[in-house]
């Protein structure tokens, strides 16, 4: 009954071997558009509010924002176009970096954007509560934060059920957004199109009012505290390059015409409701967003005008659900790929069988609920925190990409074109980042360094502890790794009735090895038949690509034959047995079961690396599939035995 019910809510399993199963769940550059540019687009419902609000009594200067807007949004995404060619199996900001910088460089990258994704999350829904709460009396306010919180779990479970299955729910909401938008903004315009004069007028007089009064250094100043306030705006453009590899073939046309989408939705929406502000006079209204405000302006004198603005507002929360959802796309994303370099927990790049990144969209959103109850929902906070880490990850990118093409200056002639372009995108984006940490920095932003900073600190423990591991299981290797040939005659055929010793082989031979041996001098003589048997489990990092399935297929065999031959290089008949899958221990059982339907008395033997100064804090970082396993099997009547490989000692 409860994998019954399992089943009815999260789908049936997908089998990660069969080549339609990848075309399946791929994505065109339309669901890419609605599920990772919602990010940026639905931004529009907070980043100009807060941009124009920080102009205060010198909103005339928001003209300025509406071109500096569009021309940013257009500079970050040509940039990371080159992102999408040069990492086409996705990792953006936090690869870039990596590869193109340096490792550590890299980590500063990914644990901003890992921090970035969950604010990502949390300012979405505390944005789309408080559009929703601008239809409702102002005694509902101290409800916003239940909602929000609800509305974060509930799109979590969407989320495991699957990313297309998850952006096809919100299709007709992000359509809906486009449009209702698109209509209001050009009427909104058209109708106050007389006073587009006024406005470039009362901009330039008083741009020139305020230099002869109080110099161009205060105006550049605020220009740039408001532009860096809305920075927020742009955040999706950098899920499209961490996602690259969901994308449908030939992924990096669709990764480009998808970020092409998403820099003309975004700019012409956040520039265009900057100039709804301008045109229409909005001030700020207690209990309402600016965007309520000025949407109720221009829809006042229309007939439905009340129902057409609830409708608007609705689209405008629901685009924002949308927009969080690339929090549950991008920052498992991220999360997975450190976790293939060894800067995370390596749990975090499994794939669950409907193949989705299931413990990073659980922890991101048990995270986003935390901000969520820590800031109470409150906008202000969320985009201070959230702005920050948008542009250490974009700087860090775009100063990469930079390198990256003065490096190549003398063989490629695209450098002359490529290197400006991220150069000025590299600029650009660390202004803004030294703007927003200057003028806030008393006022959260050093909370935002902090834990960016704490993040990377846990993730070079973490490092740390991986990397003495491996080096530890390397030597065990080489100590344990004979040399084998098979015997030039025949092995004994196996005796299914005889006892029969079974061995679960991992990547490690070494280990194999160990247990194989430990086995036989425990029971000395005793065993009849060897078999052996090994799953390759399909994670984020095997199953970007058919060439890297196929080199895991490959890798599994190979350490099935060492095996086969070492057997039957003693004399001593054996046989394998192979899977493939995303649950280890699920496809370990499965092959059990196999086994023990063949043979009549076999003993299942695993081995268990146990580290010197073991500690629960360390074994959270290391799988615990041989014990599982033998529970499962305890379970199942089948005997197995658990020997310890101690490192160093």
């Amino acid at each position: 009954m409860l994998r019954k019910l399992i089943t009815l809510l999260f789908g049936k399993p997908r089998n990660p071997m069969d080549k339609e199963t990848r075309g399946h769940i791929s994505l065109i550059a339309f669901f890419a558009w609605i599920g990772l540019g919602a990010d940026g687009l639905s931004s529009s419902a907070y980043g100009p509010e807060q941009a124009f609000l920080a102009l205060k009594h010198h909103i005339y200067l928001g003209l300025y924002l509406v071109v500096a807007t569009a021309l940013t949004v257009f500079i970050i995404s040509l940039s990371y176009n080159q992102v999408i060619e040069l990492f086409p199996s996705g990792g953006g900001g936090y690869k870039v970096t990596s590869r193109l910088v340096g490792p550590h460089a890299g980590l500063v990258s990914g644990a901003a954007l890992i921090l970035n994704y969950v604010l990502t999350i949390a300012v979405s829904f505390a944005s789309a509560i408080a559009a929703l709460f601008s239809l409702l009396p102002v005694g509902a306010q101290p409800y916003k934060i239940y909602a929000a919180v609800g509305m974060v779990l509930l799109l979590m479970f969407l989320n495991l059920r699957g990313m297309k299955e998850s952006i096809k729910v919100f299709m007709p909401i992000f359509l809906g957004f486009v449009i209702t938008h698109l209509v209001i903004i050009i009427y909104g315009v058209v109708k106050h199109g007389r006073m587009l004069g006024a406005v470039y007028y009362h901009t330039v007089h008083t741009t020139f009012h305020l230099a002869s009064t109080v110099g161009w250094f205060f105006i550049i100043a605020l220009f740039l505290r408001a532009y860096s306030l809305g920075g927020g705006t742009y955040t999706g453009l950098e899920a499209v390059s961490n996602n690259v590899n969901n994308l449908k073939e030939p992924r990096v046309k669709t990764g480009k015409w998808t970020m092409f989408y998403m820099a003309v939705s975004l700019s012409f929406t956040a520039g265009g409701i900057i100039l709804l502000y301008l045109l229409w006079g909005v001030h700020p209204i207690v209990g309402k967003t600016l965007n309520a405000v000025a949407f109720g302006k221009i829809l006042q004198t229309v007939p439905y005008g009340h129902f057409f603005l609830m409708l608007i507002l609705v689209l405008e929360a629901g685009l924002l659900f949308v927009g969080a959802n690339t929090g549950f796309l991008g920052g498992p994303a991220v999360l997975a790929n450190m976790a293939i370099d060894g800067w995370v927990p390596r749990r975090y790049r499994g794939l669950s069988n409907r193949l989705v990144v299931q413990n990073g969209i659980v922890l991101f959103g048990i995270l986003a609920v935390l901000v969520l109850i820590w800031t109470h929902g409150s906008i202000k906070k969320l985009v201070v925190l959230y702005s920050m880490n948008v542009f250490i990850t974009f700087s860090l990118s775009l100063f990469g990409l930079s390198v990256y093409w003065w490096r190549r200056r003398k063989r490629e002639p695209k450098w002359l074109v490529r290197l400006p372009l991220s150069f000025i995108g590299f600029i650009v984006c660390s202004l803004i980042l030294c703007v927003t940490v200057v003028e806030r920095f008393t006022q959260g932003g050093w909370l935002t360094i902090l834990m960016t900073s704490a993040v990377a600190f846990v993730c070079l423990l973490i490092k740390n502890h991986y990397k003495k591991a491996k080096k530890q299981i390397r030597k065990l290797d080489e100590m344990f790794t004979f040399p084998v040939s098979p015997p030039a005659m025949a092995t004994r055929k196996i005796n299914p009735a005889a006892p029969t010793a079974v061995f679960f082989i991992g990547n490690s031979i070494g280990e194999g090895v160990h247990t194989l041996l430990w086995a036989q001098r425990m029971f000395p003589w005793h065993f009849q038949n060897f078999v052996f048997v090994s799953v390759g489990v399909v994670d984020v990092n095997t199953y970007e690509s058919d060439r890297a399935l196929a080199k895991m297929q490959i890798k599994v065999e190979k350490n099935l034959k060492y095996f086969m031959d070492y057997a039957h290089q003693h004399g001593i008949p054996s046989k394998s047995y192979s899977d493939y899958g995303t649950d280890h221990v699920k496809k370990l059982v499965e092959l059990a079961e196999t086994v023990k339907e063949e043979f009549k008395n076999p003993v299942f033997f695993a081995a268990r690396v146990i580290l010197k100064n073991e500690n629960w804090l360390t074994r959270l970082l290391h799988n615990e599939t041989p014990v599982s396993l033998q529970r499962y099997l305890h379970l199942r009547g089948m005997q197995m035995i658990i020997l310890p490989v101690i490192l160093g000692r």
